[in-house]
């Protein structure tokens, strides 16, 4: 009996020794390496707080996915966010906060001030940020950063697609209404000279602050210019309150309304029918036809009780997509690794393979147009004009100056 005791004693300590070595299988080490740790600075109050929602049910979802898995190369992959407000000198100091405590590759940030506050700071941080919503055209042009990379589609990819359906239309007389801030702006003025360029004559461009809750007196001198169409660039809660108050107004039912995310999938859950006929862009939809498509959006569908992904779900999971691949690939967490993997790389999205390029940072992407209307007994946007990428990304703005990574 006190043989066979130490024998278990021996074998127990020789158990120990190798646990403390390391010599185990690989899924009892991988409990043991450092997390992956990704920082998601997101405007969780405030006036885009309905988007925030959605980038944190894609990023946890990706996460989890990729966790399901075994992680990236046995590591977990883990997520923080912290509310910036959808104001840049917030985002700054979050997203700082979040480099400072080792959550530095950085995504998930809404709007476009809030990525060019933080990106002049990504190497004093040691970290890397991804954008999958901001559209300025500086974020990849004369703002651009070694450490910057957006898988979205910019403001000109919009303009693009909005280009052969505008050409085609009837209507002469513009007005353009846009958000007061550096997104809104570049997509005001990319209308106006694209607009001009078609024929058309834009009699003014207005615009509104961030988090606006009355628009009675941007409709009524909207009506006061009596315009055949206009073009808005809204998102969030601003968005909502527009449509809501414009068909309250009878503006959309004597106006063509045409823009750039006034179309997003939670404004047109949150109007309803006073949405119905507006046209838009479509960065991401669910029904998009690739393979790499349809199992996200069944794995989607099965995780959220048969719920479909939003637009803008689907364009954060491509960057959680990219950014995951580009750790795999680097086979290191480091931000300057993670950003040379990114800089030329090619990536698996739903949409396909796609590249970012070396010289603005900007992925290669299609971009889709259309309008929203009924479709299988559901009020939904549906695609009327698709460009491949070739025709819908822009040449690279050559403000940007990138050294090679």
């Amino acid at each position: 009996m006190t043989t066979k005791i130490k024998i278990l004693s021996v074998l127990a300590t020789s158990t120990a020794l190798t646990l403390a070595c390391g010599v185990l299988a690989p899924s009892a080490r991988a409990q043991n390496k450092e997390s992956i740790k990704i920082g998601v600075p997101t405007a969780l109050s405030g006036p885009y707080g309905v988007l925030a929602a959605e980038v944190k049910r894609s990023v946890d979802f990706a996460a989890e996915q990729a966790n399901a898995k075994g992680g990236i190369d046995g590591r977990k992959v883990e997520v923080r966010y912290v509310d910036s407000e959808a104001k840049p000198d917030v985002a700054r100091k979050q997203a700082e906060k979040l480099a400072l405590e080792g959550f530095n590759i950085l995504t998930g940030t809404i709007s476009s001030g809030e990525g060019l506050a933080m990106g002049p700071m990504l190497d004093r941080w040691d970290a890397v940020y991804v954008s999958t919503f901001s559209k300025s055209t500086k974020l990849t042009g004369d703002s651009c950063q070694p450490r910057l990379f957006r898988v979205n589609q910019s403001d000109p990819f919009d303009i693009a697609v909005v280009k052969p359906w505008i050409a085609a239309r009837k209507e002469k007389k513009w007005m353009s209404l846009g958000a007061d801030n550096a997104w809104g702006r570049d997509a005001g003025k990319s209308f106006r000279e694209m607009a001009t360029a078609n024929g058309k004559e834009v009699v003014a461009d207005v615009y509104s602050a961030l988090g606006t809750s009355d628009y009675a007196p941007f409709i009524q001198q909207i009506k006061a210019a009596t315009p055949d169409g206009i073009f808005v660039a809204l998102s969030g809660r601003d968005a909502i309150n527009f449509v809501n108050q414009a068909k309250q107004f009878g503006l959309l039912d004597n106006v063509v309304v045409a823009g750039i995310s006034i179309n997003l999938d939670s404004v047109i859950k949150a109007v309803g029918p006073a949405i119905k006929g507006v046209w838009g862009n479509m960065n991401y939809s669910a029904t998009i036809d690739t393979p790499q498509n349809k199992e996200f959006v069944a794995a989607w569908r099965k995780m959220y009780n048969g719920d479909e992904p939003t637009d803008l779900e689907g364009e954060n999971y491509v960057g959680m997509q990219v950014i995951l691949q580009a750790i795999a690939q680097a086979k290191s967490s480091k931000p300057a690794d993670v950003a040379k993997v990114l800089s030329g790389g090619t990536f698996d999205t739903v949409f396909g393979k796609a590249t970012i390029r070396a010289e603005d940072h900007q992925m290669v992407l299609p971009n889709y147009f259309g309008q929203v209307t009924e479709k299988d007994g559901k009020l939904r946007n549906v695609v009327s004009l698709t460009l491949a990428p070739a025709e819908a990304t822009p040449t690279p703005d050559p403000a940007c100056k990138l050294p090679k990574l």
